[in-house]
């Protein structure tokens, strides 16, 4: 299942919550029982390899141009 995340307007803590995909869009409750909460718009990472070769080394996050990588 996949994990959201949420923050309270209340109290300023950020937590997750677990849930299916059919209820992201739920409401959820702050640990500290707040109910003034959004969820915040995160990326997803994968973990893993699937056995074919890894990425190409170098080029770091705009491609190289900018000398980051």
């Amino acid at each position: 299942m996949p994990t959201y995340e949420f923050r309270c307007r209340s109290c300023g803590s950020t937590f997750d919550v677990v849930r299916p995909m059919a209820d992201a869009s739920a409401a959820a409750l702050c640990p500290a029982g707040h109910d003034d909460t959004v969820k915040l718009l995160t990326t997803v990472g994968l973990a893993g390899r699937t056995g074919g070769d890894s990425a190409p080394a170098g080029g770091g996050c705009c491609g190289g141009a900018c000398g980051c990588g």
